[in-house]
């Protein structure tokens, strides 16, 4: 038997479909029939080359849901309760990181394990089907899965995406308190996530900065107390902005959101004194910018805290979270268009161009 999936033939296109036979499974692997992937910043990244480390042909889509079709089994959840064909689940698409490393071990950041690989990402089209813009996964041994809650519609999950889980690590690790004012810098996919996650935290006041209005109006919405439209606003303008929302002060967090360098230049100047900087948007390298060492950081006694990729643990935690605010919050509205695997390149193009909030691949349209 053979399944679809689209794949990068190399950095810069083309992208192609083609027909690949299934796998046999061994033991502890999961076929996954894929309901829904998604098409992220990473992925345009991939496509242009920006990442190192890529493996080309590529099939993206590192974040995917669908229903268990085959496994060789038994396989649990982190519960020990076995999971059976039919079950809808997503899973970690990071794998194979090592546990006994000094970073997995000492660390406690898994995050950087130089053993790591990541679906869609770090395995190439060669090795498999590893990459969501498939129409069938395949989860290798020791992939940890995550059955979606019941009443978690697959469509809403994937709204949430990859952006989710990044957004909610963020928050982790701006240690929000309760009643601080936290300014969201970005309104995409993880900044929209990012107001959500800051307002469930116990933040006081939300600001979020982007555009355009659609995104603005999803991001008041998802909890932010005060929107501001960046178009046609200098870089001094959008931290006068946020200074004067702050009585002079600054906020008690900012988080970076955006993938747009100059952002941090500007983020480290809306924090108050004393306040925390969380940098979460600049996955890939977009160039230089200067700071005063001073000025912005020293004199400022300011707590600048990088985030890079998701764990097990944000994964699981934002999806409940989802799960749990589903009645409250249009997750669902952060998706503009489903595409198929034939449309792929419009989808990259389209998230590129900032033509679509969230891109998602239904590989059996």
């Amino acid at each position: 038997m053979e399944t679809k999936i689209a794949f990068i033939e190399r950095p810069g296109g083309p992208i192609r479909v083609e027909a690949r036979p299934l796998p046999e499974l061994e033991v502890g692997s999961v076929l996954l029939r894929t309901r829904y992937s998604e098409v992220c910043g990473t992925d345009c990244h991939l496509f242009h080359g920006k990442l190192a480390g890529v493996p080309y042909p590529l099939t993206p889509g590192h974040v995917s849901v669908g229903e268990i079709e085959a496994m060789n089994g038994p396989v649990c959840d982190v519960d020990g309760r076995p999971f059976a064909e039919g079950d809808l689940v997503t899973f970690l698409d990071v794998h194979e990181t090592c546990g006994a490393c000094w970073h997995c071990l000492v660390a406690k950041a898994a995050t950087r394990c130089p053993s790591r690989r990541v679906y869609g990402i770090t395995y190439g089209t060669d090795e498999g089907l590893l990459g969501g813009w498939s129409q069938h996964l395949y989860l290798k041994p020791g992939v940890r899965l995550i059955r979606l809650p019941k009443g978690l519609n697959p469509r809403v999950f994937i709204a949430g995406g990859c952006g989710m889980p990044t957004a909610f690590h963020a928050v982790e690790r701006a240690t929000i308190q309760l009643g601080d004012t936290v300014v969201v810098q970005g309104s995409g996919p993880v900044g929209l996530s990012t107001v959500a996650f800051a307002r469930m935290a116990g933040a006081g006041e939300v600001i979020l900065l982007g555009a355009p209005e659609k995104r603005l109006a999803i991001g008041a919405s998802f909890g932010a107390d005060q929107v501001i439209d960046i178009r046609g606003l200098s870089s001094e303008d959008r931290v006068a902005a946020v200074l004067d929302r702050t009585q002079g002060r600054g906020a008690d967090v900012v988080i970076e959101a955006s993938g747009n360098p100059v952002a941090v230049v500007e983020g480290v100047r809306m924090a108050r004194d004393a306040g925390t900087y969380v940098i979460v948007g600049q996955y890939t390298d977009n160039g230089d910018v200067t700071i005063n060492p001073h000025l912005d950081i020293n004199k400022k006694h300011l707590d600048i805290r990088g985030c890079w990729g998701s764990e097990f643990t944000h994964v699981y935690r934002s999806t409940a979270m989802m799960a749990r605010t589903k009645d409250q919050l249009d997750w669902a509205s952060l998706i503009s268009r489903d595409y198929s695997l034939a449309e792929a390149a419009q989808a990259l193009a389209d998230v590129e161009n900032l033509e679509v909030i969230k891109a998602i691949i239904d590989p059996w349209k």
